[in-house]
């Protein structure tokens, strides 16, 4: 049996404005913004797309990243939540690294794509 058909119904369903209820509704459940971070705080370092997207990162931004961590490391150490003030809503979870992460991504695919070419003679 192949899963073909499930993974187009849920793309299907998740484009949809049912799939936007679900998505913000899995964020709010997921947890994060009731200990202050973003969504894209949760991405790996691990990864050398990510590290040379920190790089690119302006010093105001990387320097709120860290904060937003720190203070999440140190709720999750003492086991508490952030107040509702000072949570992240919903309107503020915006995305901060995913656009350098795609620039880099189409920038890695174009220098491919460059070196992939051959000269005709």
């Amino acid at each position: 049996m192949s899963l073909a058909p499930v993974k187009n119904m849920l793309q299907k369903v998740w484009s949809t404005r049912t799939g936007s209820i679900l998505r913000e509704k899995y964020k709010d459940l997921a947890g994060y913004r009731k200990i202050g971070l973003l969504g894209d705080d949760l991405i790996s370092e691990e990864d050398p797309v990510v590290q040379q997207a920190l790089k690119r990162l302006p010093p105001k931004a990387s320097y709120d990243r860290v904060y937003r961590m720190r203070r999440a490391m140190q709720c999750s150490l003492s086991h508490t939540l952030l107040p509702p003030n000072e949570q992240t809503k919903p309107e503020e979870d915006i995305p901060y690294l995913q656009p350098y992460i795609n620039e880099l991504l189409r920038e890695k695919a174009e220098r491919e794509e460059l070196d992939a070419l051959s000269k005709r003679k």
